[in-house]
């Protein structure tokens, strides 16, 4: 039979072919109707080619996309995949043929909007849509700020500022045993935490052939269902494993009449890759780019004449894909023909980036917590910070065994905490929303699915605590500011967008981060180095001190910064012109888009906050905005399939004006999930292709 298209509701597309290939060729096709801008703009950024689409902004990250190597990576990768798994290659083909097929046919505004005409898709462009999305997800930059706070403040500095920084994402997830459930099997539910965009980072999709009859969230341009998936009798969910497996080598190189020379630990100099390449700037001239790659990887910043300050360094970055020729697309149909959670299990033995913590759960009560992914073995220096290429003992000598854990009382709980993963990992979350997620799991001794929104929205932020010890502790305060300590006091510590008085504790919060950042013992720090911009959100001092306040606020000795006194001038300059509103009037979604909205609607208001589970992310000191939050929210019911959810920030479309454009939204805003429709019969035809 031809593939054939339906759509529940929401406009969920709902898949159905005779054979995988056939299946993913639809997938391709309707993921080219629905997200035809998108996969577009994704297709640029892999390829390093995104500022020829989205201006000057976009350049330094296609210096870093074609430094980095990522195109080429995605070509090798897809080559060895070919040689060692041509099913799955035969398969990824597929579905960029129907991702072509889809352009051809597609009436997306944005390309009338901006007079451009959609690319065609390599059968390794997939790999590269993937590449590019994860190659920033290990934070490799947070290398470059403890060397830079190690510069200023000194080493213990390092720990004190150690948190989830502002360019990792991460995700809740726990796995509730059927011990714990009123139906006697399993629940795996949780959020993914993404940067915000529109479209959206996933696409609920259920692809159905004789092989195999899946639901999930898939990544727009990447064939399959790889991190969130329930084929009926086996269901598994991802968080970010916080892992390290990405190392930053500073290099000597230096020109000579053939070409670049890298100096390497045998003392030697070697012949470095050097090509030079072209990047277009729409509505400005193109910029040529230098290429170097030595034997430990591409050179990402500097080169044989330093930084753009002048300062004598090059950077180089090695990072798995690269040396072994493999991305773990190996997994991707073995994961939608699972059938139990061992056949998950040896399916995410080949899996490979990014590192994951997985939870899974079968109808015959299997249950599965391990990390997935290739993490190299090499010197505890590597993991902390960039290291000389030019020195011996930071090669990489093999790979870790993946860790496995079990389950605490019939539950499991994974929020980018150090758990599993913490042999590989150097920073993870701080454990608040785990332990959060533990204590409202432990209130009741029998779940449904039908119980689990309520834990995705829960707004207690338990960080607050060590800036209201300090606002406790203070006195001589002005009638005003007495006023508001004792307003925060009282605060049931709930970040709820109605919430006047989670407005007036973000408000002092923000004070208090900036009083810190404006310190003379910090003001070194404030001025990062000289690398390229899309690495400058690692190296900001407001963002950190941010996201380390905990930190800060409780150290026994803070480089003789006067924290009382920093949170009491906060407490009187909010006193002097408190919030006039609630916490949702100006803790707003940012999402990220690639043209500017022109709906002219405003962004919704948000509950929650970056250490709630509810977990949407401002920058404290910056701005309330949101640019992170919940990419997607699941329940995978193990009892029925049918009892299951799922909801997106916007919907299932991304072509502006569609209904089913932002009509999720209400129901994201409000902790709802749409339900899970597997049955065709419940389904409206869209088209025999």
């Amino acid at each position: 039979m031809s593939a054939e298209t339906y759509r529940d509701a929401w406009g969920i597309p709902h898949l159905r072919a005779a054979t995988a290939g056939e299946l993913a060729r639809a997938q391709g096709r309707v993921t080219a109707r629905d997200r035809a801008w998108q996969l577009e703009v994704e297709r640029h950024r892999a390829q390093g080619t995104s500022a020829s689409l989205l201006g000057p902004g976009a350049l330094s990250w296609d210096r870093l996309a074609r430094r980095a190597r990522l195109a080429d990576t995605a070509r090798r990768c897809f080559a060895a995949l070919e040689d060692k798994d041509p099913e799955t290659a035969a398969w990824v083909r597929e579905y960029t043929d129907g991702v072509n097929e889809g352009l051809a046919a597609c009436d997306a505004p944005e390309f009338a909007r901006t007079g451009l005409a959609p690319g065609r898709w390599e059968p390794w462009t997939p790999l590269a849509v993937w590449l590019a999305t994860h190659i920033l997800f290990a934070g490799f930059p947070a290398k470059l700020w403890r060397e830079h706070i190690t510069a200023h403040l000194g080493p213990d500095a390092v720990a004190l500022f150690a948190t989830d920084g502002p360019g990792t994402a991460g995700s809740n997830g726990w796995l509730v045993s059927g011990e714990r459930t009123v139906t006697g099997h399993a629940i795996v539910a949780g959020d993914p935490h993404r940067f915000i965009e529109e479209p959206g980072v996933y696409q609920q999709i259920h692809l159905s052939c004789p092989e195999f009859d899946v639901v999930g969230l898939a990544v727009p341009g990447v064939p399959g269902i790889a991190h969130f998936g329930h084929t009926g009798t086996v269901a598994w969910a991802i968080t970010n494993a916080m892992a390290d497996y990405q190392d930053l080598y500073r290099e000597r190189l230096r020109r000579t009449g053939a070409g670049v020379e890298a100096l390497g630990p045998d003392g030697t100099w070697h012949r470095a890759a050097r090509h030079t390449e072209t990047i277009h700037v729409a509505g400005e001239d193109s910029v040529e780019v230098e290429v170097i790659e030595t034997d430990r990887g591409p050179v990402i910043a500097g080169g044989p004449e330093g930084l753009d300050d002048g300062t004598p360094a090059a950077l180089s970055l090695r990072y798995p894909p690269r040396v072994t020729a493999d991305l773990g697309f190996g997994a991707l149909l073995p994961l939608l023909r699972a059938r139990r959670v061992a056949d998950v299990d040896r399916a995410l033995d080949a899996w490979a980036e990014p590192v994951n913590v997985v939870q899974a759960a079968d109808t015959e009560g299997g249950l599965l917590h391990r990390v997935a992914g290739r993490v190299p073995v090499r010197a505890t220096a590597n993991r902390l910070r960039p290291v000389p290429a030019w020195e011996p003992g930071h090669e990489w000598t093999g790979w870790h065994t993946p860790p496995r854990a079990g389950l605490t009382d019939g539950v499991a709980v994974m929020a980018n905490q150090r758990g599993p993963a913490t042999p590989l990992g150097v920073e993870f979350a701080p454990p608040h929303r785990t332990d959060r997620i533990a204590a409202l799991l432990a209130g009741k001794e029998r779940w449904s699915a039908a119980d689990m929104p309520a834990l995705h929205t829960d707004t207690h932020l338990a960080s607050a605590g060590p800036l209201l010890d300090l606002v406790t502790a203070l006195d001589g305060l002005s009638p005003g500011a007495a006023a508001l300590r004792d307003r925060l006091l009282a605060w049931d510590r709930h970040m709820d967008a109605d919430s006047a008085d989670a407005a007036t504790y973000a408000a002092v919060r923000g004070a208090v981060v900036r009083h810190l950042a404006a310190h003379p013992a910090l003001a070194p720090a404030a001025v990062p180095p000289a690398y390229p911009e899309v690495l400058q959100p690692w190296l900001a001092l407001v963002p950190r001190i941010a996201y380390a306040l905990e930190h800060l606020l409780r150290a026994e000795d803070p480089y003789g910064i006067d924290r009382a006194e920093a949170v009491r001038a906060a407490l009187e300059e909010v006193a002097a012109e408190p919030p006039a509103g609630t916490w949702g009037d100006t803790h707003r979604l940012a999402p990220w888009r690639a043209l500017p909205d022109t709906s002219g609607s405003p962004e919704p208001g948000l509950s929650g906050d970056h250490d709630c589970v509810l977990c949407t992310s401002a920058v404290p000191g910056l701005t309330d905005r949101a640019a992170r939050g919940p990419a997607a929210r699941y329940v995978w019911d193990l009892a029925d399939r049918r009892r299951s959810g799922w909801v997106v920030p916007h919907g299932a479309s991304g072509v502006p004006g569609s209904p089913h454009h932002r009509d999720q939204q209400p129901l994201w805003l409000g902790g709802e999930l749409a339900p899970v429709v597997t049955d065709f019969d419940r389904l409206t035809k869209e088209t025999d292709d």
